[in-house]
């Protein structure tokens, strides 16, 4: 039987860099837009951060979210870095509200709004359906397995292993698995400047 590996001590490490940096809870609550309750809470291990804190708490804190979830001491955590790793375990992963669609974040917070990049993981029949995204951005899909449909206002094209897809998201849009297995993707959203 395989032994999953600790969860990491998301709340010693946030109250470690937030002491750093000298601020009070009250002042990351406000850098963050979390709540200081959240916070403390997070801090004291009584709750885990969901992503989208993570994300929030990592950019109040100017630090990658690797840092926050890194199971190694702050101490080299902040240090200068020659190979940034994310283990498997560690990545943050977002689930549809029925779970059959996870998108795993492969990209650095440092990147994000204007190049982000997923691994996509489809459950048959799972839909993707997202709303318009900024002005000028574009999502790039590439099929590693299965089969999708991808459906971009009033277009959409049926893809195979192998396709790749690109496509404007600043419209509603949309990815279906309409096949009977699972399908695995790679999902690269990018706001072009104009």
């Amino acid at each position: 039987m395989s032994r999953q590996p600790p969860s990491p001590a998301i709340g010693a490490i946030v109250k470690s860099i937030r002491k750093r940096r000298n601020l009070t809870l009250e002042q990351l609550a406000q850098r963050s837009h979390v709540s200081k309750s959240m916070l403390s809470q997070i801090e004291r291990e009584l709750t885990n951060p969901t992503i989208a804190i993570l994300w929030s708490l990592a950019h109040a804190l100017d630090v990658s979210i690797t840092e926050l979830v890194s199971q190694t001491p702050v101490e080299t955590a902040i240090a200068p870095v020659k190979i940034e790793v994310m283990r498997s375990h560690h990545t943050p992963t977002i689930a549809s509200q029925d779970s059959k669609c996870k998108l795993r974040i492969l990209s650095p917070i440092s990147s994000a709004g204007a190049t982000e990049w997923y691994e996509l993981v489809m459950e048959p029949n799972a839909c993707l359906e997202s709303e318009p995204h900024a002005s000028g951005s574009y999502e790039h899909l590439t099929v590693l397995s299965g089969n999708l449909l991808v459906k971009c206002g009033t277009y959409e094209q049926f893809l195979s292993a192998g396709d790749t897809a690109r496509y404007p998201v600043d419209i509603h849009h949309q990815i279906q698995n309409l096949g009977d297995e699972k399908a695995r993707a790679l999902l690269i959203y990018v706001l072009r400047s104009k």
